[in-house]
């Protein structure tokens, strides 16, 4: 017994201590999802994503703008180019040649040039399918942030549920111990037994160990809580929020009726079709003709001596502009089999999401079917364990006026410790029903 007072009391000083952590954080519910959706590392790297895509989408358009590019280079000719002129030029007899260099041993050249796409079919379907790629990489987002929230508000009423079942241990305790001095004043008196009294004494070391496990695993609960939410471990967190039957129950049944539409991962599936038939588009376009537009202005010097930037030296303009025009013709049957095979990967997302429709009908009844057996479970529970509360209390007026025996009343308090154990158990499935209803048809 002195042992376990011993760790009861570490384990509350270790528990004050966390009271001194850098930051208090008091948060309800909402608070907490809102702080999760903030800055869990999921969420921002789902943003981040997002982020992404908006980048991969200005490349996308940056093909459409021009391009303009500036060149210039000086080459110093150690050897100048050596040509073969046939000897009958010069005279010579045929079939001799006779080597001559031409050009001067320094070059300059500088300009500028200019390229404008006019026409390509897959930029044409890129620029279109801007938007919808965007919007899908939200919608994956909002899926991750669906996610977080469900599991922050079924940690955060787990944790909520464990405050209550300390409560429960607390008022336990308090009377076994009463019972153990009542017991012990009696066993005094001659009309109880010793082992009455170590029964006793045992129960209690009992529930102190069971208080101090609970208060070890409600701990760990607020570090995975916190890690989930992304809030730094050494912060402290208070939760303000607290749960009962009736908020189980509240507005759940204007949730019921749904549309496949709700659910986020519909609404993404959807998205994904979408961007399927643009990948069609953009392949069928791949066969008609491209057209681009070029510009260009250069200028170049030629020296024998490295006076390029004298004055009255010459320097020769070059410039042209042009259409050039690529007409596509065979490709292999390559364009072919892309066209089909990105026809083929369509039919298979509409196959997912007349699969998906089967599944949320399928999520929707189960989670309407645990609901109904969860809160049903829940009242039943409540309702024993106030029955077994009156039961104990019987019981024990009956064992301290001496008509009861120490086994009933032991038994008693087992069924009454069983009573709580389950409607504490009822709440936390009955709560974790209400979550997966919500999520089930959209609307968490």
């Amino acid at each position: 017994m002195k042992k376990v007072i011993l760790l009861a009391t570490a384990t509350l000083f270790l528990l004050g201590s966390g009271a001194k952590a850098q930051k208090t954080n008091e948060f309800s519910v909402k608070q907490a999802v809102d702080y999760g959706l903030k800055n869990a590392v999921q969420v921002k790297n789902a943003l981040l994503d997002v982020l992404i895509q908006e980048q991969s989408n200005r490349d996308i358009a940056s093909v459409a703008f021009p391009e303009i590019k500036a060149t210039s280079a000086i080459t110093d000719y150690l050897n100048i180019p050596t040509t073969l002129l046939p000897g009958e030029i010069i005279g010579q007899p045929a079939g001799t040649f006779t080597p001559v260099k031409f050009g001067t041993k320094y070059t300059a050249n500088g300009g500028v040039s200019l390229k404008q796409l006019l026409f390509d079919g897959q930029v044409y379907v890129g620029l279109q399918a801007r938007k919808t790629s965007i919007d899908a990489r939200q919608k994956a987002a909002e899926i991750t942030q669906e996610n977080i929230k469900a599991n922050i508000y079924k940690i955060y009423y787990q944790l909520v549920v464990g405050k209550t079942q300390i409560d429960l241990l607390d008022a336990n305790i308090t009377r076994l111990q009463k019972l153990d001095h009542d017991t012990r004043e009696i066993y005094k008196n001659g009309f109880a037994e010793k082992v009455d009294v170590d029964k006793l004494t045992v129960q209690i070391a009992n529930l102190q160990t069971e208080k101090l496990k609970a208060l070890n695993s409600i701990t760990n609960g607020y570090t995975g809580l916190k890690v989930l939410m992304g809030m730094p471990v050494k912060d402290s967190l208070v939760l303000t929020d607290t749960l009962s039957d009736t908020q189980v129950k509240e507005n759940i049944l204007e949730s019921i009726d749904y549309k496949y539409n709700d659910r986020k991962e519909y609404q993404a599936l959807e998205l994904s079709s979408k961007l399927n038939e643009y990948n069609i588009k953009r392949h069928r376009l791949s066969q008609i003709p491209t057209l681009n537009f070029d510009a260009n202005y250069s200028k170049q010097a030629q020296r024998s001596e490295f006076d390029f930037f004298k004055k009255g030296g010459a320097w020769y303009t070059t410039s042209y502009i042009g259409l050039n025009l690529s007409v596509p013709i065979f490709k292999g049957f390559s364009t072919r089999a892309k066209i089909a095979q990105s026809k083929l990967e369509l039919q298979q997302t509409q196959n997912q999401l007349e699969g998906l429709k089967i599944s949320i009908d399928k999520d929707v009844e189960i989670a309407k079917n645990n609901f109904i057996t969860a809160t049903a479970t829940m009242d039943y529970q409540k309702q024993n364990m106030a029955l077994a509360e009156l039961v104990y209390n019987q019981t024990k007026k009956k064992y301290e006026i001496g008509t009861g025996s120490a086994t009933e009343i032991n038994t008693a308090q087992v069924d009454l410790k069983t009573a709580q154990t389950n409607y504490i158990s009822a709440l936390y499935d009955a709560i974790i029903a209400r979550i997966d209803l919500l999520k089930a048809v959209g609307k968490l």
